[in-house]
């Protein structure tokens, strides 16, 4: 396919945004796209295009990747990524890697420079390092913010609640916030890609990896669909969301009906809670959530929108 209108759309999150957090995630949003569009615009791949979007995301602390990741139980950032290029189904991704500046970096890394789909931890580190990628220091990721937020949830567990996911509505969105960022793009060629990043979830146990870098779970491309999760990351990986989404545009339905039936499947199945954007190969894009907000925006040559409402 050639001469295609480009189109990208992009997530920063979906939970319950506090309002006075929508305006930083709403200048997040345009700054993604903005960013993904400039390649875009100048023809170049969507492979290009969602790992810049991606970056600018990670880069900015209103989101969880990159700088500003919510932090472990023992207080550290370890962060999941992973990009996917639909026309060759090449992936790339990495799990648990504590020293990168940008996971979704990494992630382009592998899928250009390994036969390999996925490195982990230590090995993902050096595997980047070795191809000139600099390593910093972990604490270069964590802000003031996030170690306050670590002792709220903590306190959360000390008094029954072990796990934070659960916390009901009471103790604050703390618990439930779902701030993993993706982007999904058509370029001029036709070709579709798709990226997520996340430094996971509030107080996890270091050493668990959620969906965002799990190729068919946060994360999938192939030649008809593009897919980017967001959300509680059991329930995503239990379904292969984002593979199940591609598939159901396979089948004839359109990216809003397959993404919002994979998230309504989510939510009936195991009680999920989350978000998806979905892209065919026309252009046609899907944006579902069952949160009460999901940050979110698109880009074609002709206009621009965002979604924060409730």
């Amino acid at each position: 396919m050639a001469d295609q209108h480009p189109i990208l759309l992009v997530h920063g999150g979906a939970w319950n945004i506090p309002d006075d957090m929508v305006e930083a995630h709403r200048t997040g949003i345009r700054n993604a796209l903005a960013a993904g569009w400039k390649v875009l615009g100048a023809g170049g791949s969507a492979l290009d295009a969602v790992e810049e979007a991606v970056v600018v995301m990670e880069d900015d602390d209103t989101f969880d990747a990159g700088l500003g990741s919510f932090l472990t139980r023992d207080g550290t950032v370890q962060m999941d990524a992973m990009v996917m290029d639909g026309a060759t189904l090449r992936a790339g991704g990495v799990g648990c890697v504590e020293r990168v500046k940008n996971a979704i970096r990494a992630a382009r890394l592998v899928l250009e420079k390994s036969p390999h789909v996925y490195f982990v931890a230590d090995g993902a580190e050096k595997f980047v390092e070795e191809l000139g990628m600099k390593l910093i220091d972990n604490a270069e990721l964590v802000v003031p913010r996030e170690m306050e937020r670590l002792k709220r949830v903590q306190a959360l567990a000390a008094k029954g609640i072990p796990d934070p996911t659960f916390a009901p509505a009471e103790f604050g969105a703390d618990a439930n916030s779902h701030d993993t960022v993706g982007a999904v793009a058509l370029d001029a060629h036709g070709r579709l890609a798709a990226a997520t990043s996340t430094g996971g979830t509030v107080n996890k146990t270091p050493g668990r990896v959620g969906d965002s870098s799990l190729i068919g779970c946060g994360v999938y491309a192939d030649d008809s669909a593009a897919a980017s999760c967001t959300g509680w990351g059991e329930p995503i990986m239990k379904l292969v969301l984002a593979k199940a989404a591609a598939d159901k545009v396979v089948r004839g339905q359109s990216p809003q009906q397959a993404a919002k039936q994979c998230i309504d499947m989510m939510k009936s199945k195991l009680n999920g809670h989350g978000g998806m954007i979905l892209m065919d190969r026309q252009g046609k894009i899907g944006i579902a959530y069952n949160t009460p907000r999901m940050a979110w925006g698109w880009r074609t040559a002709e206009s621009e929108e965002f979604g924060l409402e409730r």
